[in-house]
């Protein structure tokens, strides 16, 4: 499911159980993995993909007075919190009566979560409104088993100089790094979706790494442990 670009006049936390989830906003693209939450303040504009999601959200008052930011962020649940969102079902958006214990109970979840703020997990590219550097991001990551820095130029149309020179000003890294970041998610989105049905191996190979010793290495330094931890993780449920 496509959602369309739209925003929330409440901050928003989503919560996914199982599937994947991607929301693009006018500067970035964030994975929403299982076992993960996504946080999106009020009137941000953005767009969510959601591939087989069971998720829950948790929608705040602004009046609130969270100081919650402005951009969205991914955060790695803890158990508590995970827990309190999975309670927060008993008190649906609709409801019209005052519970006194309802307010007590947000207000709680409302505290941990920006706390929790502070430790989100970089599951983000940038994204660019500059036409080259958008087209060298779309090509880029519909072939990354195989790409390079100079297939990517031949196919846009530009010389390596003048794509590294555009890559770096506009999003701040370099087109390499863009190209490893941009196989490392797509290797969570596999390890999360496939289940036990493809192998470390297999997926190493699918996101264009040559060796499951180098995956490896390269997922362990982005994500904070193994391939086959990770899955293990996020495949628990």
């Amino acid at each position: 499911m496509v959602s369309g670009w739209h925003s929330h006049e409440v901050h928003q936390l989503e919560y996914a159980f199982e599937g994947i989830v991607h929301v693009e906003t006018a500067t970035a693209r964030y994975l929403l993995p299982p076992q993960q939450a996504v946080w999106i303040p009020a009137g941000m504009v953005h767009s969510s993909t959601m591939t087989n999601v069971k998720a829950v959200g948790v929608f705040f008052d602004p009046a609130m007075g969270l100081p919650v930011g402005d951009r969205v962020r991914i955060l790695a649940a803890a158990p508590v919190i995970r827990e309190m969102i999975l309670h927060a079902k008993r008190w649906p958006i609709s409801r019209t009566v005052q519970d006194p214990m309802a307010d007590t109970f947000f207000e709680a979840l409302a505290h941990l979560v920006v706390e929790w703020l502070d430790r989100e997990t970089p599951l983000c590219l940038p994204t660019s409104r500059d036409p080259l550097v958008a087209a060298a991001m779309d090509y880029t990551n519909e072939h990354l088993a195989e790409v390079s820095l100079p297939k990517v130029c031949a196919a846009i149309g530009a010389s390596e100089r003048s794509l590294r020179r555009a890559f770096a000003a506009a999003t701040g890294m370099s087109w390499r790094r863009y190209h490893l970041e941009s196989r490392l998610l797509k290797a969570m989105v596999l390890l999360a979706q496939d289940g036990q049905n493809q192998n470390v191996t297999a997926i190493a190979i699918a996101v264009g790494f040559q060796s499951v010793s180098a995956f490896t290495r390269a997922f362990g330094q982005y994500a904070g442990e193994t391939p086959t931890a990770y899955r293990q993780r996020v495949c628990a449920e």
